[in-house]
């Protein structure tokens, strides 16, 4: 429970950072987004996917949380957190085919990060010559 805890404050920290160091700003809303989405990450590097397939499915459910909370955002909050209107293949401009691509390179370098944290903090025994 602490380590998923852990892992959401991580997460939306990061995503927030993430955001502010790319666009300038964010808001609240996409701290709920990074720890969920870290959340998740951390599933799929526990899974048996290979590396693209956990962070194809990672793009997909980064970007699908983004359209979800850029709908909740506009429809109940009344607040444009981002347009991506003017993208190619935009989704109610919410969301488009660049960025998923950005977040699948994003996902699974961290996929590939928690991989090894995972066989080195839990497993310290093994080491990488174990094979």
């Amino acid at each position: 429970m602490l380590e998923r805890v852990s892992l959401f404050f991580l997460g939306g920290g990061a995503y927030a950072a993430l955001e502010i160091a790319w666009r300038g700003t964010t808001h609240w809303t996409m701290f709920l987004a990074g720890g969920a989405c870290l959340c998740l990450l951390q599933t799929l590097a526990d899974g048996p996917l290979p590396l693209a397939g956990a962070a194809a499915v990672g793009a997909a459910g980064v970007s699908g949380l983004e359209l979800a909370v850029g709908t909740i955002c506009r429809r109940i909050l009344h607040t444009a957190v981002w347009d991506y209107a003017d993208e190619w293949g935009n989704v109610a401009g919410l969301v488009c085919p660049k960025y998923t691509a950005y977040w699948f390179l994003l996902c699974a370098w961290v996929i590939f990060v928690l991989r090894g944290v995972e066989s080195t903090v839990y497993h310290p025994q093994k080491s990488l010559l174990d094979g």
